[in-house]
C-alpha cells in the first residue's frame, strides 16, 4: 500500500497481509458474493429469508432527478420468515428496488460486505431495470464488487446514508473499496458519502519516495464501464485516489463532492486511463494530489466548471513511468477555477521514459487564485537526467487569469530529446501575489518548446 513496516516487523506485516487478503477473497468466492458465476446462481443463493417481497419503485429512471428516493414497501403481513423472496414485479418500465437492509445490512454491524454483495447480484439477475438502496444511515463495509455482466437492462445505485469504509487494510485484497466493472448502463446518484477513512492509514503511505509502491484502495474504481454516470455523491478522506476511471467508455461524472486535505498523500480526485469520452463537469474537488490527473490512454476527456483546491491542479500525467505506454489525446479543460493548489495546469512526464504522444490538450477559459507554478509543462518528473521521450505537441493555453505565488508563473521545462511543439499561449494574464521581495523576477521560462504568443500576455513572453 505504500505503507512503511520498520525492523523484523515487515516481513511479520506483509505474511499476515498477503494470508488475510487470500483468505478474505476466498471466503467472498466461497459465499457466491463476488460474481464467480452467472448472475442468476448468485442471486438465487443470496435471497434474505427474512422479507418475502422486495419493494418497487413509483416510477421509471432512465434519466433520474437529481436527489430523488426510492421508498421501499413494507412486506405483507403474512410474509413467511424462511421464504426465499423473489423481487416483486415492477409497473412497466420503472425499477425493481433492492434495499440493502432487506438483506441484512444494519448500522451496527462491523462489515456488511455480504448485504452489499447480495443485493448487488440479485438487482443483477433481475430482468429490467433495477435499483440497488443503500438508504439513510451509516453502514461500515469491506471491499464491494458491483461486477456484471448483469441481466437487467439498467442498473442504479441509490446511495441516500453514509459509507464508512474498514481501518484495516488487510480486508482489503486489491486496491479498491468499491468496484464497478464489467456492467454498462450504471446510474450512481445520491446525496450520500463515502468516507474512505483514509487518515488511518495516510501516515504510512510511502509512494511519494517508494516508485515501487503498493497504492493503497480508491474510493471508487470504475473499470470496464460504458455508458454510465455517477452524480451528486460525496467522496470523503479515500485511502489512495478517490475515484478512478479506466477501460471504459462514455462515462460522465458530475455535481460530484470530493475532500481530503492538502496533505493527504496520494488522494487524487479523479483519475482516468485507457479510457475515452469521460465528462468531468460542476464538481468541487480538494484532496492532497492532482484534483483531475489523466494518465496513459485516455483519449477525448473533458473537464468543465470544475473547482479545484486544494491539490496539485488539474494535470495529465504523469505519463511515462512504465513501458508500453498509450498516447493521450483530445484533453479539454474549460471553465475552471484552480485555488490555493500547488500547480495549475500542469502537464508531467517521466524522464528517461519509453516513446508515447500527447497531444491536442486545451486549458481554456481558466482562473488561477493564489496558485504556485499556474502553467508549467515538466517533461524531467522523477529524473532531473534523463531526458523524457513523450513527445508533447499541439498544447494551447488560452484566457488563463488570476494571481500567482511563484515568480515562475509560466515554465515550460520540455525534453531535449523531444521537444514540444505547437504550444500556443493567449490572452495569459497573470499577477504576483509572493513574496514582495520577489517581484522583479516574475517571468516565464522556455527550454525546448517551440512556442507561439497572442493577445494580453503578463509575465512577459519568454524568448523561444
Amino acid at each position: 500500500m505504500g505503507f512503511r513496516y520498520e525492523g523484523k516487523a515487515a516481513t511479520v506485516a506483509m505474511v499476515v497481509f498477503l494470508a488475510l487478503s487470500s483468505s478474505y477473497m476466498a471466503e467472498a468466492f466461497r459465499r457466491g458474493l463476488v460474481l464467480n458465476k452467472s448472475p442468476a446462481s448468485a442471486a438465487a443463493a443470496d435471497q434474505p429469508a427474512a422479507d418475502a417481497t422486495v419493494a418497487t419503485a413509483a416510477a421509471a429512471d432512465a434519466a433520474p432527478a437529481k436527489n430523488a428516493s426510492a421508498a421501499a414497501s413494507p412486506a405483507p403481513a403474512n410474509a413467511s420468515a424462511t421464504a426465499s423472496p423473489s423481487p416483486s414485479a415492477a409497473p412497466d418500465g420503472a425499477a425493481t428496488v433492492f434495499d440493502i437492509t432487506k438483506y441484512g445490512a444494519t448500522e451496527n454491524s462491523k462489515d456488511n460486505f455480504g448485504a452489499f454483495q447480495k443485493a448487488w447480484n440479485a438487482a443483477c439477475a433481475s430482468k429490467g431495470p433495477s435499483t440497488v438502496v443503500i438508504p439513510k444511515g451509516t453502514f461500515a463495509t469491506g471491499q464491494v464488487f458491483f461486477q456484471g455482466p448483469c441481466n437487467s437492462t439498467s442498473m442504479t445505485v441509490e446511495v441516500q446514508g453514509s459509507l464508512k469504509a474498514l481501518t484495516d487494510i488487510s480486508e482489503f485484497a486489491s486496491p479498491e473499496w468499491f468496484s464497478i466493472q464489467h456492467v454498462n448502463n450504471v446510474h450512481v446518484k445520491g446525496t450520500g458519502t463515502f468516507d474512505g477513512q483514509g487518515a488511518s492509514i495516510w501516515g504510512n503511505n510511502d509512494c511519494a519516495t517508494n516508485d515501487h509502491c503498493v497504492h493503497p484502495p480508491v474510493n471508487i474504481k470504475v473499470i470496464g464501464v460504458n455508458n454510465s454516470l455517477i452524480e451528486d455523491i460525496t467522496s470523503l478522506n479515500a485511502k489512495g485516489f478517490h475515484f478512478h476511471v479506466t477501460n471504459s467508455n462514455n462515462i460522465t461524472v458530475r455535481h460530484v463532492t470530493i475532500t481530503a486535505p492538502g496533505d493527504s498523500p496520494n488522494t487524487d480526485g479523479i483519475h482516468v486511463s485507457t479510457s475515452s469520452f469521460v465528462n468531468i463537469t460542476h464538481s468541487v474537488i480538494g484532496s492532497g494530489d492532482d484534483c483531475v490527473s489523466i494518465g496513459q490512454g485516455a483519449l477525448n476527456v473533458s473537464v468543465t466548471d470544475v473547482t479545484c483546491g486544494p491539490g496539485h491542479g488539474i494535470s495529465v500525467g504523469s505519463l511515462g513511468k512504465y513501458d508500453n505506454e498509450l498516447d493521450v489525446d483530445g484533453i479539454f479543460v474549460r471553465n475552471c477555477t484552480i485555488r490555493n493548489t500547488t500547480n495549475g495546469a500542469r502537464i508531467k512526464t517521466w524522464g528517461g521514459s519509453g516513446p508515447s504522444k500527447a497531444s491536442n490538450i486545451i486549458y481554456e477559459d481558466i482562473i488561477m487564485e493564489n496558485v504556485q507554478n499556474p502553467i508549467i509543462i515538466d517533461q524531467h518528473y522523477g529524473s532531473k537526467t534523463k531526458p523524457s521521450n513523450v513527445k508533447v505537441g499541439n498544447i494551447h493555453y488560452r484566457n488563463i487569469r488570476g494571481t500567482s505565488v511563484s515568480v515562475l508563473a509560466v515554465n515550460l521545462m520540455c525534453s531535449s530529446a523531444v521537444p514540444c511543439e505547437g504550444v500556443e499561449l493567449t490572452d495569459v494574464e497573470l499577477t504576483y501575489t509572493g513574496k514582495p521581495a520577489k517581484s522583479s523576477l516574475f517571468a516565464a521560462e522556455c527550454q525546448n518548446a517551440k512556442t507561439t504568443f497572442g493577445g494580453k500576455i503578463n509575465p512577459t513572453a519568454c524568448k523561444v
